[in-house]
């Protein structure tokens, strides 16, 4: 039987401070690196949680600024290590990272060339936290980059559309961890979109907004605001009921980052903007992109929209995704005002403002 180790009474004290007498919100020092785009994850391994960061775009936010670097983050000390950098000759934009049978697993992305080109890669990588090694999975049936991840039953990870090549597309792959093989699922009745943002909890998807082809031509690409929800059958982990959700609080946003909690029931959102844009941070309509001061969730309980904060402190944008603890939620990087890549790891309440 496991112990109950000093850190975790430590962190159990921490906890029922924070819960008993209001005190601030924890604290966990920057990222090493400032890093935006990078994908995220949290893991329990043999029952201790890890954070994790990998790749992303650095402060010059050009082409040869694209990190391969991978971070790790004990929550108990609140401090980050470097681990083994993500294989490959080159970083990856627009990656999304899970947690799930104590690996991580890292899913696609693009990378982007001294021209301006960008390659989407069909890349499974697998990291194993217990040796600070990578491993290799089956390739994605369908590159995608720009898609949103979610895991059930700690088994199978859902990517929900995402940008393939020449276009969105509307395909959701589902990856067997256990079994490392892939199926499709459900596809999405909806528009196809890239940089849209979401999470699963329990066997509930809920993905939001995310960017599309202007069918006017110009920008090139305009924000979504459709907001869905999906049921994944218990029988058939490829069958997914699909249900359209009423719009979110706040304007329609991309790369808003997210994630999803099964013990709270909800599935939350902080960020990204209203102006779609490059991995630069200036819009497809020219126009510089500054992120939102909207932090929201969805009760799966309710069925309901919940702002929790229409004017969070120090917003940003350009997020792979927000880890969800019992302190609050975590954001790590990302970009702030003025498309400045930052290395801040900020943490907000997960309740309304004033509770």
């Amino acid at each position: 039987m496991r112990t109950f180790s000093a850190r975790h009474a430590m962190f159990l004290i921490i906890f029922l401070c924070t819960f008993l007498f209001a005190l601030p919100l924890p604290k966990f020092e920057p990222l090493p690196a400032p890093l935006a785009n990078n994908a995220v994850a949290q893991v329990k391994s043999r029952g201790d949680l890890y954070l994790f960061s990998f790749m992303g775009i650095g402060p010059k936010k050009t082409w040869d600024d694209v990190s391969t670097a991978a971070f790790i983050l004990d929550p108990y000390i609140g401090k980050w290590k470097q681990i083994r950098n993500v294989p490959g000759p080159a970083g990856r934009l627009a990656a999304v990272a899970a947690g799930a049978r104590e690996h991580v697993f890292l899913f696609g992305g693009y990378t982007v060339d001294a021209q301006g080109g960008e390659i989407t890669v069909s890349d499974v990588n697998v990291y194993e936290p217990l040796t600070d090694r990578w491993l290799r999975g089956a390739d994605m049936p369908i590159a995608v980059d720009d898609s949103v991840a979610g895991v059930y039953r700690d088994r199978y990870i859902y990517l929900v559309s995402g940008w393939s090549k020449s276009d969105a597309v509307n395909n959701v792959q589902v990856y067997d961890a256990e079994k490392n093989r892939w199926q499709q699922a459900t596809p999405i009745p909806g528009r196809p979109v890239f940089g849209h943002a979401g999470a699963m909890a329990g066997d509930t998807i809920v993905y939001v907004d995310g960017a599309y082809r202007n069918p006017s031509g110009s920008p090139k690409y305009i924000a979504s605001d459709e907001c869905w929800i999906g049921k994944v059958d218990h029988k058939n982990p490829g069958k997914i009921s699909w249900s359209k959700l009423p719009p979110h609080p706040g304007d329609a946003r991309y790369r808003i980052a997210a994630g999803g909690s099964e013990k709270d029931h909800m599935i939350y959102f902080s960020g990204g903007s209203a102006n779609p844009y490059n991995f630069n941070g200036i819009g497809y309509n020219g126009e510089p992109s500054e992120p939102s001061r909207y932090t929201f969730a969805f009760n799966l309980r309710s069925g309901k929209w919940e702002t929790l904060n229409a004017d969070t402190s120090d917003p940003t944008m350009d997020h792979r995704g927000l880890f969800v603890l019992p302190e609050g939620l975590i954001l790590a990087g990302g970009m702030a005002k003025g498309q400045q890549v930052t290395p801040q790891v900020t943490v907000l309440n997960k309740r309304e403002k004033g509770l």
